[in-house]
């Protein structure tokens, strides 16, 4: 620990210098406005990068989660900002939603039409992460990302014994026909039920592996060899075909400009993130900590991990688990 001065006192003997007005200082505005990019007010051209981070479910979406409006008006945006001339996405996701995933791919789809995009993988990008990614022009991954995963499940709860048998709560229904309490939670579906989740199911999983083939230029056989819910390493996906570049996301950005041909550019961020100070602070103050992370600790996230799972659509495109990269 040490005071302001001290610092200063510091900063002269390792520098070897004997005046403060020496010290090649810089501002912490300049300082996180820095990067290995050429940026200045005069530079037209930019490259988006669009973060797609958490669970893909239904709703807004945050810095958290992925939703159908946050990520799909930001590839929007930048599909029809003419100063934009390629676009990266970052993906940091497990899955979730398999039909906000179909969304978000058929705007990928659009933008490929128009301007490169290339996907950038974080720690995850599997299930509805790599479904997202598998259309754009080229996939970055770093060796250790967890990604594959192309699979799908349906998940219907069944309460009957929690509501009968511990809360003693029971039900009485009148019904027009037999499937009229499709997909009840309060008593188990039958076989014909099933069927018809399991029809989905398969429907959802075909349509998944053949726009990996298209956007991967794969055989459905092929993909679907090395998919039904598999996952790989980055190094292995890239064996595999699944990715194209090992690399972080400042290489995605790279060969995004070099894909556009343009030398010089500036980033924005879709969408809009949280300045990166003021998170920091917020972070280190509490400020962003919920209720819920405040009173359950470590155990908040897999509370957290459960409602998202519960306000999710029956069919999912994400890994049946959780994993952490520390």
């Amino acid at each position: 620990l040490k005071f302001e001065d001290e610092v200063k006192e510091y900063l002269l003997s390792y520098s070897n210098q004997d005046d403060e007005k020496d010290l090649n200082l810089i501002k912490v505005g300049k300082y996180v406005n820095t990067s290995f990019y050429k940026e200045g007010s005069k530079v037209r051209d930019r490259i988006a990068v669009i973060y797609a981070t958490g669970m893909i479910q239904g709703g807004k979406g945050d810095d958290k989660y992925i939703g159908e409006k946050n990520i799909v008006k930001a590839l929007q945006s930048a599909r029809k900002n003419s100063r934009v001339r390629a676009v990266v996405l970052r993906v940091n996701s497990p899955g979730g939603s398999a039909l906000v995933s179909d969304m978000i791919w058929r705007e990928v789809e659009l933008m490929r039409a128009e301007k490169p995009i290339i996907a950038s993988m974080s720690d995850v990008a599997a299930s509805g992460g790599y479904y997202i990614s598998c259309n754009t022009n080229s996939i970055f991954a770093e060796p250790t990302t967890i990604t594959g995963s192309i699979g799908v499940f349906g998940m219907i709860p069944n309460a009957q014994e929690l509501l009968n048998d511990k809360l003693g709560i029971t039900f009485d229904q009148v019904m027009t026909n037999k499937n009229a309490d499709f997909m009840d939670i309060t008593k188990p579906m039958s076989d014909y039920q099933k069927a018809v989740v399991l029809k989905s199911i398969e429907h959802v999983y075909s349509s998944f592996v053949n726009k990996v083939a298209k956007g991967r230029n794969m055989t459905f056989e092929a993909v679907d060899e090395i998919g039904q819910g598999r996952v790989w390493t980055g190094k292995q996906a890239l064996e595999l075909g699944l990715v194209d570049k090992i690399g972080g996301l400042e290489d995605a950005i790279v060969y995004a400009a070099q894909q556009a041909d343009v030398k010089e550019y500036r980033i924005i961020s879709l969408p809009v993130q949280k300045d990166p100070l003021v998170k920091m602070l917020e972070d280190l103050s509490g400020e962003s900590s919920s209720i819920l992370s405040r009173n359950l600790g470590v155990f908040s996230k897999y509370i957290s991990y459960l409602q998202a799972v519960e306000d999710q659509d029956y069919i999912q495109a994400l890994m049946p688990y959780a994993i952490e990269i520390n």
